[in-house]
């Protein structure tokens, strides 16, 4: 970094950018300074409306802690679920308006307190402009979080619910590297894009079966390999 080293909260930002930014090592001096000054913290509540489609264009995130969630609303008002944000991932749909190919409409919360670094847009997208690497990790990013909506919405029109419920638990089981699960029947409804009734049903259901215990707010998965069975194919995928 050109000259000086810029801390916040006792922490190196450019640490930060170099663990998850890969076109860093190839940005010049003059870049690599450009970004910082035009980086910022910001910090949403819980349930906080953080991207309203495309024409709030915030810019690049990068999640230092919390969660976020991007989904898509229809016309009478219900939303699906995309995919979510978690510590390290970085958010480049709410920076779409960088890419003129991608006009993909989301809407972005915050599932629980959270903190980005924010870069904004018209940063990204001078960097974009100057530098092909920068321009290469925006396309890379937003290809692949596309495949990852479409992949969701796969599983919305082909998979019955129980199989989707089943991919759902193996990809939380994944992602949290633990057996219980803190969600609610709700959450897990909103998550995965059904009704809570329908979850409940199915948690009955799974209960029975061995697969689950639940509780309050929480469940433990018994039998990850009764899971992976229900889900067939698409258990793979999510692990």
């Amino acid at each position: 970094m050109a000259g000086k080293k810029l801390v916040e909260n006792g922490k190196d930002r450019t640490d930060l950018f170099i663990r998850q930014f890969s076109f860093w090592p190839h940005l010049t001096e003059a870049q690599k300074d450009l970004v910082n000054q035009h980086t910022r913290t910001v910090r949403y509540g819980k349930g906080e409306a953080v991207h309203r489609g495309q024409m709030d264009c915030i810019g690049v995130m990068l999640v230092k802690r919390g969660q976020l969630r991007i989904y898509t609303l229809s016309e009478d008002g219900r939303d699906v679920t995309l995919h979510r944000l978690f510590p390290g991932d970085i958010g480049i749909m709410s920076a779409a308006c960088v890419f003129p190919a991608v006009t993909f409409d989301v809407y972005i919360d915050a599932v629980e307190d959270t903190e980005v670094l924010l870069t904004d847009s018209p940063t990204f997208k001078r960097l974009t402009d100057e530098n092909i690497y920068v321009k290469e990790f925006g396309y890379e990013t937003a290809a692949r979080r596309l495949s990852e909506m479409l992949w969701r919405m796969q599983q919305i029109l082909f998979l019955s619910a129980d199989r989707r419920l089943a991919v759902f638990l193996l990809e939380e089981r994944a992602k949290t590297k633990r057996e219980e699960i803190h969600l609610t029947h709700e959450q897990i409804a909103q998550f995965m894009g059904s009704a809570r009734e329908v979850v409940s049903r199915l948690m009955k259901y799974f209960n029975q079966e061995g697969y689950v215990k639940s509780g309050r707010g929480c469940l433990k998965i018994l039998d990850p390999d009764g899971l992976r069975a229900l889900a067939g194919d698409a258990a793979r995928i999510s692990e």
